[in-house]
């Protein structure tokens, strides 16, 4: 089939019946459950943008000569990239950047390591076989996934196998002739009661021993399969109107505790089985990092110019535009929104083709900004605190709005130098949801934790990071001013 509609979306969800709970109750249908049913709503409507903009969201699938998502195209050139990126960023328009696991964050992990295949042939061909069949059936079908990669976070201290209760996590069980059964509980999928298929694979933040390869695995499957459930957390969506809760009653992803109880995965389905070294190196040596990178930062660019504009909004409401300090705040988000458009103007235009002739941006630039972008995003998110200030507090309900004898005395009261109190209190209540209620709480911490934990990642960064050039620039200085050493002895 082509590219799906919002429609065909729902109505495969519908129809799947996945083993959803949260609240302690078993969610029958995600398109109409409350806690559900508006970020159902949310995707379909990213998927109606498809036909709304092919030109921008569609491409000519090489196999089937159907229209097929443009974030799952393989780059070719650096004007592919772009034409990626653009619809990326329209997918990102529509939510202001607060999906932050929309489609195309996982579609282009598929096609990254359905082309850069080989690694996974180590152990068996019929691995390699399995990514890039993978690859061409979620193209194809348009596939909306999920993805776990950490184990329980139970004694950070130990290697998975070294845990009091080790098999507690997802593990392999058994072998057989037409596939593998495993067994246990992983963590965090974003969006696992409102998507097609879970994929599986590990953390690489933290590598893995050969001790640890009964945990080492990487395959995908249906989220519908017998034995799997998906345990949701609370839902940051309170049933409120899009007025009172503008991003959490439309944009709450919702994160999963994923159980695997003696489930069956066909061979076909899987891609990496018992082997710590290959899934240690899959995101870096297909270069999958690369491309999911790129759609982060893309992302972050549009997130940023929504805060931006949102700061910006606050300004010019109440009047504060003028002042030093409040320029200066302005200030930051401004250079941050800079910085981050340099990043991936870098990126894109320092492509280069990989090995398998894939055209792929320039890493360093997108590995310093997601290792950047976690530490200046609650920043970004304290200024826009600080700016509205008490005004966060004070903010009443569209129901005080909508009472007749209160509605009048509230929308006087709020009113602000260029804005009705109804107006007013409408944008109040958008700088509250990115920042102060459950909702915008858990975007800081979401985005802090994007990658993994900052520290690691800055760890990995440095010492990944090619420091000699500036050493021996250094040491060459330091030689061209000196005259003669003394003799020190």
């Amino acid at each position: 089939m082509p590219a799906k509609t919002g429609m065909q979306y729902k109505q495969r969800l519908k129809n799947a019946k996945n083993n959803v709970f949260i609240h302690g109750e078993r969610v029958d249908d995600p398109t109409s459950h409350r806690a559900t049913k508006n970020v159902v709503n949310s995707m379909a409507k990213l998927y109606d943008l498809q036909y709304e903009k092919p030109d921008r969201m569609l491409y000519t699938s090489p196999t089937s000569g159907k229209p097929v998502g443009m974030s799952f195209l393989r780059p070719e050139s650096v004007n592919d990239i772009i034409k990626r990126r653009t619809a990326i960023q329209e997918w990102a328009k529509l939510s202001g950047g607060m999906m932050g696991r929309s489609p195309d964050y996982l579609n282009a992990e598929v096609m990254a390591m359905g082309v850069a295949n080989d690694l996974f042939a180590e152990d068996d061909p019929m691995y390699a076989e399995n990514a890039r069949n993978y690859y061409e059936y979620a193209r194809e079908s348009d596939m909306s996934l999920t993805h776990t990669l950490i184990h329980p976070q139970v004694n950070r201290a130990k290697a998975q196998h070294e845990q009091k209760d080790a098999n507690m996590a997802l593990h392999l069980v058994e072998k057989k002739s037409d596939g593998i059964i495993v067994d246990g509980v992983r963590l965090l999928a974003t969006q696992g009661g409102v998507t097609d298929e879970i994929l599986v694979f590990p953390s690489t933040v933290k590598p893995a021993g050969e001790q640890d390869d009964p945990y080492s695995l990487a395959f995908v499957t249906p989220n519908n399969t017998e034995g799997l459930s998906f345990v949701m957390r609370e839902s940051f969506d309170y049933g409120k109107s899009t007025y009172d809760h503008p991003l959490g009653s439309r944009y709450e992803e919702g994160d999963a505790i994923v159980h695997f109880d003696n489930v069956f995965i066909p061979w076909e389905r899987v891609f990496v089985c018992g082997n710590s070294s290959i899934c240690n190196r899959t995101f870096r040596d297909t270069n999958a990092v690369v491309h999911m990178s790129h759609q982060v930062v893309a992302k972050n660019v549009i997130k940023t110019e929504f805060l931006l504009g949102t700061v910006l909004q606050i300004m010019d409401a109440i009047g504060i535009d003028g002042f030093q300090h409040v320029k200066d705040k302005g200030t930051e988000v401004m250079l941050t929104l800079e910085s981050m458009k340099s990043h991936l103007y870098r990126a894109e235009h320092g492509a280069k083709k990989d090995r398998w002739g894939t055209m792929t941006p320039d890493f360093d630039s997108l590995n310093a900004a997601r290792n950047w972008y976690p530490r200046v995003y609650p920043r970004m998110v304290e200024i826009l605190r600080i700016l509205g200030a008490s005004g966060l507090m004070g903010i009443p309900t569209e129901a005080d709005f909508e009472h007749s004898d209160l509605g009048p005395i509230v929308n006087r009261a709020m009113q602000s130098k260029n804005l009705e109190g109804y107006e007013r209190v409408q944008l109040f209540r958008l700088a509250w949801d990115m920042t102060l209620s459950a909702f915008g709480s858990r975007q800081m911490h979401y985005e802090y934790y994007f990658f993994g934990d900052p520290v690691k990642m800055g760890m990995s960064y440095f010492d990944a990071f090619d420091k000699e050039p500036y050493k021996a620039y250094v040491n060459d200085f330091l030689k061209q001013t000196t005259a003669v050493k003394p003799n020190l002895s």
